[in-house]
């Protein structure tokens, strides 16, 4: 059978999401998480942007070991440079360099000709195949360019040393007959000594982005780029999970394999879900909350009879598990610890103690702590807000009048506290932390979600903010027993966030 090669692109065009932002500390998670999903290729991130996507490129580099880390260049010598100085350390470095090749582009975004665009090719991949034994070229907005053009530009990038091959359909025009077949034009009129890997990159603006990588599959490409739970720019990137999925599922149509490890999905979608405040839509194929449910009375007879009559997938193999984890208020750290190893995780002594302080704080709040709610422990645990932390909020409650809320946030040995109204408690709460951050944002979406179902369940709030200065959009996200303390908390991670805020003293 034919090796379907994945390759991971949430951490870098997925947090191009509006909003998204994940920390260093959240890439290298999301970066292990991934590895043990089983992906072959990681986008890590786009070194030249700035020093944080420098940084996590860089820590991703030295933290995984199974998997080819890539950092994105332009066709410009320093980016190629500074990717090169990310991915020193990786076990398995890959560049991938692009660059526009449609006529919209060439004219109005890159201001030049068809020759131009030849020539920098050809100069930069050769500049990364001389730093990089593994490069990959996109010419970006393939689907959009001539056909003549888009062989010429690849042909030109295959002599001067690249190996791999990415067709972008970067703003989702495409639809699976065509796509298909402008890989099979490729790869019957390319000419090389080297085998050359081609891949899919498809946005979803028209909703084909999965049946379109699909067909770009059975017509030769052996790489599929995408993002869990297909996050990304605009309606985002195709949905790896559910190529995963069809590919298994539909063996006898593909004949194809991947090095996936289905039982991880759900757990690696929840994870990319909690850090990107991108929540999965109950509908979502393979990942959503009612992916495995039945509501019609036909459905449910036939699936109580036997479940193939209405379900091709197994709940099981996706890892969405029914069974609760029997951890309450009396388990000792070392029936915590021994859990979390076999969830997958591997903390130091000084996070494994912050962590299981947690668990016992919320352990003594909840009858039974299920696996659920560790995951979103160790998310929320990951999570920081640029060294501040709330510290205490009281409010003040009047019937038919205006809340009123004291919160007070602390920040190494400084503690800064504000009070103020609000018509209701939410708005008072986030009133007086802005008071704090000296901010007027606006607050665009505030959604809470119950991460278990009874009284007892955890509140995990997500917020999205936009600063009244710059306009940069930027998440939070809480988790807390108390649905108050859960918005509080996601709050001020937001404005935490956010650049050029001035504090009150």
């Amino acid at each position: 059978m034919r090796k379907i090669q994945f390759f991971d692109t949430s951490l870098r065009d997925g947090e191009q999401t509006p909003g998204v932002n994940f920390n260093t500390k959240e890439k290298v998670q999301l970066a292990l998480q991934l590895e043990k999903w089983g992906i072959d290729v990681i986008e890590a991130g786009f070194p030249i942007a700035s020093d944080g996507d420098f940084e996590a490129v860089e820590a991703i580099a030295k933290a995984v070991t199974k998997m080819t880390v890539a950092g994105l260049a332009r066709c410009q010598k320093k980016d190629i440079d500074r990717a090169y100085e990310a991915l020193q350390h990786a076990v398995d470095p890959q560049i991938h360099v692009f660059l526009a090749t449609s006529a919209v582009h060439r004219e109005f975004k890159l201001h030049m000709t068809k020759e131009e665009v030849i020539a920098s090719i050809k100069e930069h991949v050769s500049y990364a195949r001389a730093r990089f034994a593994k490069v990959q070229f996109s010419p970006e907005d393939a689907t959009r360019t001539d056909k003549d053009f888009l062989l010429a530009a690849v042909q030109t990038a295959i002599d001067a040393g690249a190996t791999i091959i990415n067709v972008p359909d970067t703003v989702g025009y495409s639809n699976p007959t065509e796509y298909g077949e402008i890989f099979a034009y490729l790869i019957n009129n390319i000419s090389s000594d080297e085998k050359i890997i081609f891949s899919s990159h498809c946005h979803d603006d028209l909703g084909m982005a999965t049946a379109n990588a699909l067909a770009a599959i059975e017509n030769g490409a052996d790489r599929v780029e995408g993002t869990i739970n297909g996050i990304g720019e605009r309606a985002g990137n195709t949905a790896l999970e559910e190529v995963a999925l069809a590919l298994h599922i539909r063996n006898d149509f593909y004949h194809c394999q991947s090095n996936i490890k289905l039982a991880e999905t759900k757990r690696t979608s929840d994870l990319i879900a909690r850090l990107s405040g991108i929540a999965v839509p109950k509908n979502k194929a393979i990942v959503g909350g009612n992916a495995y449910a039945h509501e019609s009375g036909i459905h449910q007879d036939g699936v109580l009879k036997n479940p193939e009559t209405y379900e091709i997938i197994t709940p099981q193999l996706v890892g969405v598990k029914t069974n609760s984890l029997p951890l309450g208020k009396l388990s000792g750290r070392h029936a915590f610890i021994d859990k979390m190893t076999h969830l997958g995780y591997q903390f130091e002594q000084k996070e494994s103690d912050a962590l299981f302080k947690r668990f016992k704080e919320l352990a003594d709040k909840k009858k039974q702590v299920t696996e659920q709610d560790l995951i979103a422990l160790v998310a929320d645990q990951g999570r920081g807000a640029n060294g501040y932390e709330l510290d205490a909020v009281q409010l003040q409650y009047v019937s038919n009048g205006h809340q009123g809320a004291v919160v007070s946030i602390k920040k190494e040995e400084e503690t800064y506290v504000a009070s103020a109204i609000g018509s209701g408690s939410i708005q008072a709460i986030y009133n007086s932390i802005d008071q704090i951050f000296a901010q007027r944002p606006t607050l665009l979406n505030y959604e809470i979600t119950a991460l278990t179902s009874g009284e007892d369940a955890q509140a995990e709030v997500h917020v999205l903010i936009e600063d009244d200065e710059s306009h940069e959009k930027i998440s939070g996200i809480g988790l807390d027993f108390d649905v108050l303390q859960a918005s509080a908390k996601a709050y001020v991670q937001a404005s935490a966030s956010l650049k050029n805020r001035g504090v009150l003293v």
